[in-house]
């Protein structure tokens, strides 16, 4: 008798060890396997939050097929306590494992609202967007001009989340001085800072949180810009006309400010190469726009005979070679031109009316041009 409960008990034992081992491997294929969302979704993490309502905030999302699975997971994976505060994309068919690991590992927000203050050459702009999960892209909420508008609700309300993004965007071609002068208005930002050197300044766009100092920040501009730099000076063309990295730099804000089309920088860049070897002067209007105005905004009208006459440092019409310093932050496509020019014998380039140039290698090319281009001017102000 004792023999046969002593079997059964056995029997059952062995019955509990292999029920417990397929509910092991259960867990663990559902923990780890694809989860049931079918589009992405964000998950919002309030800060001072724990797994309990996160995994059932996902569960109500759908995202989570079990709350209390998805915690024992991060309990076994010791994430329980590595829970980080934000707003999280979380792709579809996400597993549990996949999802603890997006909102454990920290890092920028990955979904919701963020704030862009974009710096440009004529104005200044402050942009409110937010991501579609479905998409992954962004969609604008609202964008105005801080300057000339107050701030608008939409604004306020994301300037009071906490897991709002922020970021500066810098334009390529702005002026050492418009950047300063544009972060004094960023209120998210701390302390004072001087005008750094013109062109010392990457265009870019830049991660930048409540409390983060304008100088710490203009510091990250300048070292992106002097790894630009260096690692295009040491892949530049051979015999260029050229001592150094900042006169690269100087002819590169030239080329920045002379064209806004990104397949013409080459081309533009072969221009003034070309001028510097024959000993031709520049002869470039936005040289002498930087004598007059000092990169403090835009000139705002026409450029005068007689200051195309005034002999300054910056009037290329008139002083030989290269001008003393950069004339704005030129972007990296344009300093790469600069250094690396398409081999043309082209000296002279006029605006053609679509929005680029027309290239000469000789005056009476270039004459031909400039009378088309009068042309086109003429029909323009007649609204022909």
């Amino acid at each position: 008798m004792w023999r046969h409960i002593a079997s059964n008990a056995l029997t059952f034992l062995v019955v509990l060890v292999f029920l417990a081992g397929g509910v092991l491997i259960w867990a663990q294929q559902e923990y780890d396997g694809a989860g049931p969302l079918s589009e992405a979704i964000c998950v919002d993490v309030p800060r001072g939050s724990n797994f309990t309502t996160v995994s059932e905030d996902l569960a109500e999302q759908g995202a989570v097929s079990s709350p209390m699975l998805m915690r024992l997971g991060a309990d076994y994976s010791d994430k329980s306590d590595q829970l980080k505060a934000g707003s999280f994309l979380v792709p579809e068919r996400s597993s549990m494992a996949e999802i603890v690991d997006i909102v454990t590992r920290g890092g920028a927000s990955t979904c919701g609202t963020e704030v862009i203050y974009r710096i440009g050459v004529n104005s200044a702009q402050v942009e409110v967007r937010e991501l579609d999960p479905a998409t992954g892209r962004f969609a604008e909420v609202v964008k105005f001009d801080p300057a000339a508008e107050e701030d608008p609700e939409e604004y306020t309300a994301v300037r009071q989340a906490q897991d709002t993004r922020y970021r500066i965007a810098l334009a390529e071609g702005v002026t050492s001085w418009q950047v300063v002068e544009e972060l004094k208005s960023v209120d998210l930002l701390e302390g004072e800072v001087e005008v750094p050197a013109e062109g010392s300044l990457a265009p870019n766009s830049y991660e930048v949180a409540p409390g983060d100092t304008r100088a710490d920040l203009i510091d990250r501009m300048q070292e992106a810009q002097e790894v630009i730099l260096a690692e295009a000076w040491a892949n530049r063309a051979d015999e260029l006309p050229l001592e150094s990295p900042e006169e690269a730099l100087t002819l590169a804000s030239i080329v920045e400010k002379e064209t806004a089309l990104a397949s013409e920088r080459p081309q533009v860049a072969s221009v003034f190469v070309n001028r510097l070897r024959r000993g031709m002067r520049l002869q470039t209007d936005p040289t002498v726009i930087y004598g007059i105005t000092d990169g403090q905004g835009v000139l705002g009208r026409g450029i005068r005979q007689s200051e195309l006459r005034q002999a300054t440092p910056y009037n290329t019409y008139v002083i030989e070679g290269l001008p003393p310093t950069p004339i704005a932050n030129p972007g990296r496509a344009s300093i790469e031109a600069t250094l690396n020019p398409a081999e043309t014998q082209y000296v002279f380039f006029v605006a053609d009316g679509t929005g680029g140039h027309a290239f000469a290698e000789t005056l009476d090319e270039h004459n031909s041009n400039v009378a088309r281009w009068r042309q086109i001017e003429s029909e323009r102000g007649t609204g022909n």
